[in-house]
């Protein structure tokens, strides 16, 4: 459904924050884009979703195909009509109006507002309740049924778990998937809790500095060294220093 190639991102033309990054998100499934705050994920996904602009940033090479249609550079507006929604990581939601207000806001022929309630039971209870009044899950809830209400053929989701408790990233996460089994949307997923993603995610790409450095199906991800010791935790030294970390870094091979 949608496939980036070689794509560089430069914000003011001096500064280039996505380098040469290729990546597939096949119909139908969830593929999960992994890596450390600043890596270049979210300017990624700003790009596939056009909201570049606002940073003064352009996609200065690559492609970024969706379906047959080229969306480098192309305006929000027209990137939402061709069937793909954002949850973004901050400002999810009108925070003055009701849940119900929330999702009638969007526009289109979309999922029907009772659809969304089962999708997220949480939310019926809520829905005469002002938005700013919602704990972070529940917003995060209302922000991906809000975009649902479009019923988007991609939904693009920047950082599912932020700042969300354990149990509730869960929950989420098992929405989600509910979600893609009745609708069949398919998702691309922004996220620095590398467990959470490979475990809702049919694959996974790995950025560091601006590149994908790795890529592969959720087993063989949990299977490397360097995934188990720097994102999931697991193995690697208790006793390493700083200096030791730095020159590990410098020293791995991601394709090794």
């Amino acid at each position: 459904m949608l496939t980036v190639r070689k794509l560089e991102v430069t914000y003011d033309r001096v500064v280039t924050a996505v380098q040469g990054v290729s990546l597939d998100v096949p119909k139908g499934r969830i593929v999960a884009l992994l890596g450390s705050n600043g890596a270049g994920k979210t300017t990624t996904l700003r790009a596939i979703s056009g909201f570049l602009g606002v940073d003064d940033a352009r996609v200065t090479e690559g492609s970024i195909d969706y379906q047959g249609r080229e969306l480098a550079n192309q305006a929000p507006h027209r990137i939402a009509r061709m069937g793909i929604a954002l949850v973004p990581e901050r400002n999810k939601v009108f925070e003055n109006l009701t849940v119900a207000e929330n999702l009638r806001v969007s526009v289109g022929k979309g999922v029907a507002e009772a659809a969304i309630y089962e999708y997220f039971p949480a939310l019926a209870r809520l829905r005469a309740r002002e938005a700013g009044l919602l704990s972070g899950g529940e917003r995060q809830m209302l922000a991906i049924g809000s975009a649902l209400m479009c019923a988007p053929r991609l939904l693009l989701v920047d950082e599912l778990s932020l700042g969300l408790s354990p149990l509730m990233v869960q929950e989420l996460a098992a929405r989600l998937r509910a979600v893609r089994q009745a609708l069949g949307t398919t998702m691309l997923l922004v996220e620095q809790n590398a467990q959470v993603a490979l475990d809702v995610a049919d694959y996974g790409y790995v950025m560091e500095n601006g590149r994908i450095v790795l890529d592969g199906t959720p087993e063989r991800l949990r299977a490397h060294e360097d995934i188990r010791e720097f994102y999931l935790g697991i193995g690697g030294s208790a006793r390493r220093s700083y200096r030791d970390v730095k020159q590990y870094r410098r020293s791995r091979r991601w394709f090794g």
